[in-house]
């Protein structure tokens, strides 16, 4: 994924509404239930993605401790030789 799909992810992220179902037509080929998410995650995601310079691999709302927060998941390139690494960051919002 490069700059502009992140940059086009991000947008796409920030105009979608919340859904509150999952209707047939939410749905990739193999069954996976596609949501949409809450316009503040797009900005979450932004930022995230520019605070640690990974590629953007999912955000998503999601309720902890009853507070509803953006949970990012970003491919974090390694040092040298080291793999990429997974990070995931919880957003307040």
């Amino acid at each position: 994924m490069n700059l502009l799909s992140i940059g086009l992810v991000a947008a796409q992220v920030a105009t979608a509404s919340p859904v509150t179902t999952v209707s047939q037509e939410m749905r990739a080929p193999d069954g996976t239930a596609i949501v949409r998410i809450a316009a503040d995650c797009g900005g979450a995601a932004s930022q995230v993605v520019g605070q640690t310079g990974g590629q953007l691999l999912s955000a998503s709302a999601q309720t902890q401790g009853g507070q509803v927060v953006c949970v990012i998941t970003v491919l974090v390139p390694g040092n040298g030789n080291d793999r990429p690494k997974k990070v995931t960051v919880s957003v307040p919002q």
